[in-house]
């Protein structure tokens, strides 16, 4: 018998330690990195994103001279007909004179736990 849960691609759920909403299929929250539950090796496997087809870096930096930036990052999911499926703040901050932030947005895909290598699978050199 299998403890592993059952697929259901899509389905959140809250992380018991950040209250982020995670996949219902990750063993380790993507937020605060604890780990929520201690499975079998598939799904370990699942906890490591197959791939990465986005991925965006930038830096703000505030000049010497002026008042201080303040700033939101807001993130908009939009499905393929270009409607809004979700918009969130997910911070905000303020910029002091010569003060700089980075900013770095990823979009991880996992997919099934039988495409990723298994941890066997790699050969130490």
């Amino acid at each position: 018998m299998s403890s592993a849960r059952p697929a259901n691609p899509g389905k959140s759920r809250l992380c018991p330690h950040c209250k982020a909403t995670i996949l219902d299929s990750a063993s380790v929250c993507p937020g605060c990195r604890h780990h929520l539950r201690f499975d079998s090796v598939d799904a370990a496997r699942r906890a490591v994103p197959s791939s990465s087809p986005l991925r965006v870096e930038g830096i703000i930096r505030h000049p010497p001279d002026g008042p201080a930036w303040e700033y939101s990052v807001v993130l908009v999911i939009r499905d393929n007909a270009g409607i809004e499926v979700t918009r969130q703040v997910v911070g905000v901050g303020a910029l002091q004179p010569s003060e700089e932030r980075s900013f770095t947005l990823s979009v991880e895909v996992f997919g099934r736990a039988e495409l990723v290598p298994t941890l066997k699978g790699l050969k130490k050199p």
